[in-house]
């Protein structure tokens, strides 16, 4: 049993034998039966197609919440996930998400952002942007290792995709918009992201996707902690958003903190 409520700031538990969450006193109202990703429904974005390996790879909880925050969390907008990816590998790669890039916000010219925690386990966050004329093309593909109490923002404009290199569950919370859905077309059209990391006999290695057509150099990037987002290793994001209902307004109104994503892009790749 993995008792996630430190990390987390809610009475979560992972029961790694059942392999479910378990909800403490006071999330009665959150739905216990997860989103499953399977490895069939994986095999478009594989480094090995023909991969197989155990069926469940993920599960997908969302709106979490204690139901006494529930109406306030959906007035502004937003959405509590929790997410829960296995260890191991489907032949040789690393069990990872299917990865997405997230719409436009009408009007604004920028799509919208998101943050992760990690909660246990090590990540592997694989954020990347097009190019913006061709969609074979990648302009940036960054990598940002975290461990448990560490925030990594998906700022506008990126996609990513969230890899398990450890031997142990990588569970992750996240904060994000509500009224959108996730766009996961383009990269399954390119049959993955831009980088594939695979378990070698000397440690990771990343291969390069070669169905993009271009595919920069991998950028290592350092974890950025963000005060003026809020964003503080070992500060549990759900208790961030109850001391303050407006800490993650640049979730759902990212226009108004433009500046603020292009110098954590800045710092993040050190340019």
């Amino acid at each position: 049993m993995i008792d996630l409520s430190k990390q987390s700031g809610l009475p979560v538990k992972w029961d790694s034998d059942e392999k479910r969450l378990l909800f403490g006193e006071g999330m009665e109202n959150v739905n216990d039966q997860p989103a499953i990703r399977r490895w069939q429904d994986m095999i478009d974005v594989l480094y090995n197609p023909d991969a197989s390996g155990q069926d469940e790879l993920y599960y997908m909880y969302r709106g979490v919440s204690y139901g006494k925050d529930e109406a306030l969390i959906e007035r502004k907008g937003l959405r509590y996930d929790i997410t829960v990816i296995c260890p191991g590998t489907l032949d040789r790669e690393y069990i990872k998400t299917a990865g997405h890039y997230h719409p436009e916000k009408p009007g604004t010219g920028l799509t919208y952002p998101e943050v992760y925690e990690v909660l246990h386990g090590r990540a592997h966050y694989l954020l990347q942007r097009l190019h913006p004329e061709e969609a074979d093309r990648l302009e940036t593909v960054l990598l940002i290792a975290a461990k448990p109490g560490d925030k990594v923002l998906i700022p506008p404009g990126f996609g990513h995709i969230t890899i398990n290199p450890g031997t142990e569950y990588l569970i992750m919370s996240n904060w994000v918009a509500r009224d959108f859905s996730s766009v996961y077309e383009p990269i399954r059209q390119m049959a993955g992201g831009g980088y594939f990391e695979l378990q070698t006999e000397e440690g990771p290695e990343f291969v390069v996707n070669k169905h993009y057509r271009s595919v920069p150099p991998l950028q290592r990037c350092p974890v950025i902690q963000v005060p003026q987002l809020n964003l503080i290793t070992g500060l549990p994001l759900y208790r961030v958003f109850i001391d303050n209902n407006s800490a993650f307004d640049f979730l759902t109104s990212p226009e108004e903190y433009k500046e603020l994503f292009e110098n954590y892009l800045k710092e993040l790749t050190g340019a």
